[in-house]
């Protein structure tokens, strides 16, 4: 379990799934994926999540508010698939219900993610990517001291599908260090 000001960053539970299910079937949380995900689709991805935190100890966490104890999305850190063109790596990605957004909680619950990444896991780099169009993920990438790197087609997607493009934000062990004084 990971503390902030704010936060906590822990495995998941099952009373987690519900509310996963409900904020991938969100149009607006979704905006930026191929598609609204079901409830089986939800609970079999939030399972695969649990089950590698279960395994090496970290992961995308559940995030929840201390005084509310409930699910409000995750923040944290996974390995993209073999298929990326920056693979092998470690990325810093989020997912909040809409509700939580604009209060700073993913780039609160990042900066500890980041924080876990480079202390902990003693990585060299992070990065992190989303479509073209989602200004406030980038935005999020920014405020954690991430850089642009590039822009890249999304291996799963079509190329002419409109959520192909992508941008690539890195930050290292030194960049962190420097952000985080």
């Amino acid at each position: 379990m990971i503390r902030t000001e704010r936060l906590i960053l822990r495995q998941w539970d099952d009373e987690d799934l519900l509310l996963f299910s409900q904020m991938c079937s969100d149009k607006d949380v979704m905006e930026f994926f191929p598609k609204l995900l079901t409830a089986e689709e939800s609970f079999s991805g939030a399972r695969r999540i649990q089950s590698l935190i279960a395994d090496r100890g970290w992961g995308f966490w559940a995030v929840e508010l201390p005084e509310q104890s409930q699910f409000i999305g995750f923040v944290g850190l996974h390995t993209p698939k073999e298929n990326m063109p920056f693979s092998p790596c470690v990325e810093v990605g989020w997912r909040l219900a809409k509700p939580y957004w604009g209060k700073g909680y993913a780039t609160e619950a990042a900066k500890a993610s980041l924080h876990y990444a480079f202390t902990h896991l003693g990585l060299e780099e992070v990065v992190s990517f989303t479509t073209a169009q989602n200004i406030r993920s980038q935005a999020v990438m920014k405020k954690i001291g991430m850089s642009y790197a590039c822009n890249f087609k999304h291996p799963d997607l079509e190329p002419s599908h409109p959520l192909c493009e992508h941008v690539l934000y890195k930050i290292n062990r030194e960049q962190w260090e420097q952000h985080s004084l």
